[in-house]
């Protein structure tokens, strides 16, 4: 072999050694640029998935608010259409207080109607505890329920005269306080006899039955 093929060879060794590291380098290259960009897609994924968990998170708790929010229930309010009464006669008579919840919600009662016939000055007392000693009684009238009290007038003394009208407040959650009122009803515009003398009122109750046994009339 002459010198001359002996260079040429070696020209030829030395360009595919440059050939092949030039490959093998592109390679390494390729296969790191893709871990990267493997690595930015699931650091992406996973940011995406916890933005993802802080909505879902939020909007969970908003529901939760306004689920509570829903869930508060107004006091209950006298009108002369919400309230009316009715006197039974006999040995177990007694007049019948009667609320209608009209709203298309639930609403409170605290404890007893404040009556007030004729213009008292005082409301008809308590026939289960005191305006200042209260039993705490909480009625909760569903949408278009209704709610009774009861007033005894079963003797002389309690029956009384007729009388000509009433001014009712409902009682608030404390002994002193009172929500909307007070409504008036006229009895003689209403064509109503009713006769109330020394005797008290009870409390709220869900069943007029209840009401009567309370007042010591139910059978």
């Amino acid at each position: 072999m002459t010198a001359r093929r002996s260079r040429h060879r070696s020209a030829a060794y030395a360009a595919l050694a440059l050939g092949l590291a030039g490959s093998l380098a592109l390679t390494g290259c390729n296969s790191h640029s893709s871990k990267k960009s493997k690595t930015s897609k699931k650091s992406s994924s996973s940011s995406s998935k916890s933005k993802k968990r802080r909505i879902i998170g939020g909007g969970a708790a908003a529901a939760g608010a306004g689920t509570a929010a829903s869930r508060r229930v107004p006091d209950c309010f006298p009108s002369t259409y919400k309230v009316t009464f009715s006197q039974q006669s006999g040995p177990d008579s007694h007049v019948t207080v009667k609320f209608k919840n009209t709203t298309s919600r639930d609403c409170k009662l605290y404890n007893a109607p404040l009556l007030r016939f004729n213009n008292a000055k005082s409301p008809l007392p308590l026939l289960q505890g005191t305006p200042g000693h209260l039993d705490g009684t909480r009625l909760t009238v569903p949408a278009h329920g209704y709610a009774y009290a009861v007033i005894p007038t079963n003797s002389a003394a309690t029956k009384g005269t007729e009388q000509k009208s009433v001014a009712i407040d409902f009682m608030g959650v404390s002994a002193s306080s009172v929500t909307h009122g007070p409504a008036t009803v006229n009895f003689a515009e209403k064509r109503l006899h009713l006769s109330v003398g020394k005797t008290k009122v009870t409390n709220w109750t869900s069943s007029i039955y209840g009401a009567q046994l309370a007042a010591g009339v139910g059978k």
